[in-house]
């Protein structure tokens, strides 16, 4: 059995995407940690993605970031220093563009290199956004294309477009800050961020932890064009197969769904956008906030249901 701490607002017995303990009536802290192997050949990029990846969780549950500590597994013997280098150099000014600062780390000797962060943040105690806040009649709002994980095994198959992988790097590289502060700012009711189990995966967990449905309109998501291409080809994330039989019995297609762009929707993402659950009266406001502070492919992707609950409709 967990024990019980009345000041644990988020652990173990409600999993979400961090953990959160209150330390007084107007201030609580997030912890959160994520690291993994190298997904574009840049270091210095790993860097950049590892860490936005890290911080995306505070800001999903509508935090601030305030410090972070590097996690780093390299294989010393067989690998040049110069590459961590350039990787921790990477994270350092992610880091620093968030507002956060380092304040340590710690590093292991590994046959396969591993980067990311463990991230401390804060937050009002009643200001916390988590995943089991979603209302009927409520809008989803999605801020990031989806798509990076298949140009991302698209480039380690040599088959990849420059002009795909910078896009899908840039986006990994961009912060959830801006989203973060405009849904603090409007007031919404419950958010995740999209990361390794896709869209669909993560929509949901949101449904079955609110005790909701929800409908997604297909034609609304913003999709990276190149990874449907790759879709296409086969060159799909292994973990976009886990994804689709956990959570097959979760979703309806309405006019069925493509094997392809089922890949897109359950597409293991890397620092991928914020899902957004939002009354329906403010999702007008908070989308032109969004666009106003530059998070252009941000859209309006779907609502929350009353029934069926925890069920995913794709129409």
């Amino acid at each position: 059995m967990l024990p019980h701490d009345p000041n644990l607002l988020v652990g173990l017995e409600r999993p979400d995407d961090a953990g959160v303990y209150k330390l007084a009536d107007d201030l609580a802290i997030i912890q959160t940690v994520d690291f993994f192997t190298p997904i574009v050949d840049n270091p210095y990029m790993f860097g950049q993605i590892a860490a936005a990846n890290a911080l995306s969780d505070v800001y999903a549950m509508g935090g601030r970031p305030l410090t972070a500590m590097n996690i780093v597994a390299f294989p010393v013997k067989t690998m040049d220093i110069s590459v961590l280098t350039e990787i921790l150099r990477g994270g350092l000014d992610k880091i620093a563009e968030a507002g956060a600062v380092l304040v340590g780390g710690h590093s292991v000797e590994d046959d396969e290199l591993k980067y990311g962060l463990s991230v401390t943040g804060v937050v009002h105690p009643e200001r916390v956004v988590m995943t089991s806040g979603a209302l009927p009649g409520d809008r989803l709002i999605l801020t990031k294309p989806l798509g990076t994980g298949l140009i991302n095994t698209a480039l380690k198959g040599g088959l990849a477009e420059r002009e795909a992988v910078a896009r899908a790097t840039q986006c990994m590289a961009a912060l959830n800050d801006r989203a973060s502060e405009a849904m603090q700012e409007v007031g919404v009711n419950a958010c995740t961020d999209v990361t390794g189990f896709g869209f669909l995966g993560h929509a949901c967990e949101m449904a079955e932890n609110s005790g909701v449905g929800m409908r997604i309109d297909l034609a609304s998501l913003p999709l990276m064009a190149e990874a449907i291409e790759y879709a296409k080809m086969g060159l799909v994330p292994a973990g976009t197969h886990r994804n689709w039989d956990f959570r097959r019995d979760m979703v309806q297609a309405g006019g069925g769904l493509p094997d392809y762009l089922r890949d897109v929707l359950f597409d293991p993402q890397t620092s991928g956008g914020l899902l957004i659950s939002v009354p329906a009266d403010k999702a007008d406001r908070l989308l032109a906030r969004l666009h106003e502070v530059g998070i252009v492919e941000a859209r309006l992707v779907g609502e929350v249901l009353q029934e069926p609950k925890d069920r995913v409709i794709v129409v």
